[in-house]
């Protein structure tokens, strides 16, 4: 079976600074791509904001002697999404693949959910597809080759009851009934 080999490409990873988005960020560069690592570097609810994580997984990819560098932009944004793809074009000249991958667990049923949540939510798992894919498109159609990867969780496409660690949220829930 033959290695899949980007070797020569350029990939955007947003939230990569942990779980999924850093497993494909490292699996591409292991596969020959230049990365670009996003991350705000919040809390997985989408608080504050870090430079560890971005910068965390840019020293890994590093370490495995591939190419990376950082963006600590927010992908909700269209400034953000601008910036994101502007640091692919200044590190490595061009954008070929971009992986949509940041996400917030906002855990909250319908009733306990508030409009500030409500927002976060969709600026982070819908808005930042357009903010950062828009930028990116552009770029890829005017070069004539181009990737786009949308992501999703299984909680995200199946659902999941409050999708809370806190149990008593889910007393009346079907499974405790």
């Amino acid at each position: 079976m033959s290695k899949i080999d980007f070797t020569g490409r350029v990939a955007i990873v947003t939230g990569a600074g942990g779980g999924l988005g850093r497993n494909y960020a490292i699996e591409l560069a292991k596969r020959g791509a230049k990365l670009v690592v996003n991350d705000l570097g919040g809390s997985k609810n989408g608080v504050g904001s870090s430079t560890s994580p971005a910068d965390d997984v840019v020293e890994e990819i590093k370490a495995l002697d591939c190419e990376a560098v950082p963006n600590y932009d927010n992908v909700a944004t269209p400034e953000g999404g601008e910036r994101i793809v502007q640091t692919a074009i200044d590190s490595f000249g061009k954008i070929d693949i971009l992986v949509n991958n940041a996400g917030i667990v906002l855990d909250s049923t319908f009733a306990n959910m508030d409009e500030k949540k409500w927002d976060a939510v969709i600026g982070v798992h819908l808005k930042a597809a357009f903010c950062v894919t828009r930028p990116a498109f552009i770029q890829m159609k005017h070069r004539g080759y181009g990737r786009i990867v949308m992501t999703i969780s299984g909680s995200g496409l199946f659902g999941n009851f409050g999708h809370r660690s806190d149990t008593s949220a889910c007393r009346n829930s079907p499974r405790d009934r």
